[in-house]
């Protein structure tokens, strides 16, 4: 019975030399390129070498092509493109955070989301976003596209159906 060898003792296939000609010539250009695209000297180098792995990878159909030089900027480009579209591309670590210890009751805070849920859809909304989300009454205003006076007076008018629920609640809630 016949087995192929492991993973770790198979070798890569040869690199095409047309390919390793092709990639120390435009290696370069590409990095060129990929630098002015991102601004950022090692990303450049990221989708360089993404681009020459792609490229290495439908090494056939490239070289098939009537400018290779052209078709690997257009790789180059749609790598580029690709990073960007991912979310992580943009997303960066803030450090250590650490979330503040709330010492709620239980009751109470279904009871809080119990009132919220009363609420009428808008103004849940600018409540939420106002004091759970932390934004600005400038944000809101955009976020809802309402202008900035029907935030702030919806704002306050909800915080006043929020404590007319909740007083409300409140005697079932020190009966417990």
């Amino acid at each position: 019975m016949l087995t192929s060898p492991p993973a770790a003792l198979r070798t890569a296939p040869p690199v095409p030399e047309e390919f390793a000609r092709f990639a120390q010539n435009a290696r370069q250009r590409l990095h060129s390129s990929a630098y002015h695209l991102c601004r950022d000297w090692h990303l450049a180098q990221d989708l360089t070498q993404a681009t020459l792995t792609k490229l290495y990878l439908s090494w056939d159909r490239a070289a098939g092509t009537d400018n290779l030089a052209a078709y690997a900027q257009t790789v180059l480009f749609r790598t580029y493109v690709d990073h960007r579209r991912r979310r992580s591309s943009t997303e960066s670590t803030p450090g250590e955070l650490r979330e503040p210890e709330y010492s709620m009751d239980l009751d109470l805070r279904i009871t809080m989301m119990g009132a919220l849920r009363r609420l009428p859809d808008r103004d849940r909304a600018i409540v939420v976003l106002r004091y759970f989300a932390d934004h600005t009454v400038e944000q809101v205003a955009a976020e809802l596209d309402v202008p900035i006076t029907v935030v702030k007076s919806q704002t306050r008018r909800s915080l006043i159906k929020l404590r007319h629920m909740l007083l409300r609640d409140r005697s079932s809630l020190l009966a417990a």
